[in-house]
């Protein structure tokens, strides 16, 4: 008997999905460090001692094998961080691994991001803490436009080259534009906060807002409009969450 070959690899991945199939067994999505955002079998996934691993937002070991690499393929896992459970208390967090999720759809399948994974990774380490998650998953969003190729300019002023005052950034051409500039038409222009273009600002007032503002209007004039989509339900659930959080620990 000739032995039948298969396609095999060992990786770490973070469950951003996961859908029952038939009576015990589950469909497995994972946004890898190597290979990408990946589904497959899991046999058993919705047992009892499957299903608490494979929650959205926990990191597990995973082996994929299939007869061909085009398969759907089955996964054997095995959990690492198994920081779901942690979630479920505060409603900013749930709100944000079901956002994340969404984002990381947005890349096309099996296509490796490795810098987008760690990025992922870090977030979900901190997510249920409001005031570091706002404006990391805002800084998230503007890499997942890097990655797809529409990546904003913010170093230097569209306008005089300057990289002084940069409060603005053109709708048109997704370029900074500094103060002087940007001021005679400041009710088009999209806000630029600080905490985008200096790593170590903090934001004041009203800057994850403009920053989700500055994002979204990007994600969905390149990404999403081409999709036929808009910005999902999942994403302004966690807007309004961090909202009603971001108050109270002030």
């Amino acid at each position: 008997m000739i032995p039948v070959e298969t396609m095999q690899w060992t990786d770490e991945g973070i469950v951003i999905g996961v859908k029952r199939h038939g009576e015990a067994n589950a469909i497995l999505e994972l946004m890898t460090r190597e290979h990408g955002r990946h589904l497959g079998l899991v046999r058993g996934g919705f047992g009892s001692r499957l299903k608490p691993v494979l929650q959205p937002g926990n990191t597990v070991n995973a082996i994929w094998r299939a007869r061909l690499d085009e398969h759907l393929g089955n996964y054997a896992v095995e959990g690492l961080a198994l920081r779901a459970a942690s979630f479920f208390s505060t409603p900013h967090a749930i709100y944000g691994i079901t956002h994340l999720a969404a984002l990381m759809r947005l890349l096309p399948e099996r296509d490796p991001h490795a810098a987008l994974y760690e990025r992922l990774e870090g977030i979900l380490s901190h997510l249920d803490d409001a005031r570091l998650s706002a404006p990391v998953v805002v800084r998230f969003e503007l890499q997942v436009l890097s990655e797809l190729g529409f990546g904003l300019d913010l170093e230097r002023c569209v306008a005089t080259g300057s990289s002084g005052d940069l409060v603005y950034v053109s709708p048109k051409s997704g370029r900074a534009v500094s103060r002087s500039a940007g001021e005679p038409w400041a009710d088009r222009m999209l806000r630029l906060p600080a905490f985008l273009r200096e790593r170590d600002a903090k934001p004041v007032g009203n800057d994850i807002a403009d920053g989700f503002a500055l994002t979204g209007y990007f994600l969905t004039r390149h990404v999403l409009e081409a999709r036929g989509i808009g910005l999902g339900d999942e994403r302004a659930h966690f807007i309004a969450a961090l909202n009603r959080a971001l108050p109270s620990i002030a």
